[in-house]
């Protein structure tokens, strides 16, 4: 397959979050060309090695095929890759095409010759809005996985580990009154102790790739008017877990040290890690491939077995005006994928 051919058509196939139909339909009818039989779950589809051995371990490889929305910034068209100084210019190029192409270009070289393991390459929608019915409800259709491998753009530097997400909706009460006069109770003062906390409070165990908790509040709403003393104030906290705590654990600990509601929205996107002793970190570790813990989450959290997140490109392009993907890291992280993976036993 022409991975940099494949690449420039996805660009064209606008595939925002819960709108992948097209470009889904697009990606199967490819690969049915290539005479490989495509299962398919709403906008999910995956393939599967050939000559499939139930005795076997099964390693999955997954990308996303879903984008966000192209920034006002965009100075291209984002529907329309443009190619200059071996830079491929298009929105989802860097995240997650470049990785979408190489794996499944990978997965190609790998079927084409006796592996010790069965392989299932699958492309999964809804991965930047973590929807309902991407990887969340793809994983339980899937046959049994021992490892997967996530492409998501990393410079082809492995992320044995990652961080947690959890979001929490808060509320703090308070009581109305005419601004003018010495009334009521101002929820927004109320809930300036809680704030601060979360701006200072330090969780005490650290991790060695992924660090610190990080909790960070990022939105605020409060009041009616200017005279009324506003008896609610709402606010959003972003919290980024590491592996030494659960969400459920995080959110014992927050509700013990502050007085707002809280409502968080999901418990469910724990912090990941595979153990370094694993067989794929320590070939990719021979192959002087390095090793570090990401901040950002990825469909590795819909995955209970052990994943290793690893791909094309670089994260400080994703989600960013004019986003592109070098040619040759598409090239190269197909040769890095195939020498990572090719005769790997992992029992």
């Amino acid at each position: 397959m022409d991975a940099i051919a494949l690449l420039k058509s996805l660009i064209t196939i606008p595939s925002v979050s819960r709108d992948e139909k097209a470009v889904t339909d697009f990606l199967q009818t490819e690969i049915e060309k290539m005479n490989f039989a495509v299962h398919r779950l709403d906008n999910n589809l995956w393939i599967q090695s050939p000559l499939w051995d139930k005795a076997k371990p099964t390693i999955l490889l997954n990308a996303h095929l879903d984008t966000v929305k192209p920034s006002a910034s965009w100075t291209l068209n984002p529907f329309v890759p443009t190619e200059h100084d071996g830079r491929i210019y298009g929105l989802g190029s860097n995240d997650d095409g470049g990785s979408l192409v190489a794996l499944l270009a990978a997965f190609m070289q790998l079927t084409g010759k006796e592996q010790p393991y069965n392989l299932i390459f699958a492309a999964s929608a809804e991965e930047e809005v973590c929807g309902a019915t991407g990887m969340k409800k793809l994983i339980s259709h899937l046959p049994k996985i021992d490892f997967g491998v996530v492409g998501e753009p990393t410079g082809m530097c492995m992320a044995i580990a990652e961080k947690g997400l959890l979001v929490l909706d808060c509320k703090t009460i308070g009581k109305s009154g005419h601004a003018a006069r010495n009334e009521g109770e101002n929820a927004i003062y109320k809930a300036l102790k809680d704030i601060e906390w979360f701006r200072d409070y330090r969780f005490p165990q650290s991790s060695e790739f992924l660090g610190d908790v990080k909790m960070s509040v990022t939105m605020i709403n409060a009041g009616t008017q200017h005279n009324v003393v506003p008896d609610e104030c709402t606010f959003v906290v972003d919290v980024r877990t590491n592996e030494h705590y659960s969400n459920s654990e995080t959110l014992d600990v927050i509700r013990r040290h502050v007085a707002c509601q809280i409502t968080p929205r999901s418990v469910n996107l724990n912090s990941s890690k595979i153990d370094i002793a694993h067989p794929v970190v320590q070939r990719g570790l021979k192959l002087g491939l390095s090793a570090f813990g990401s901040p950002t989450m990825s469909d590795q959290v819909h995955m209970p077995f052990p994943t290793l997140k690893i791909g094309v490109g670089d994260s400080a392009r994703s989600h960013t005006a004019d986003e592109f993907v070098c040619v040759q890291e598409v090239l190269d992280g197909i040769k890095c994928y195939v020498n990572l993976l090719d005769n790997l036993e992992i029992r």
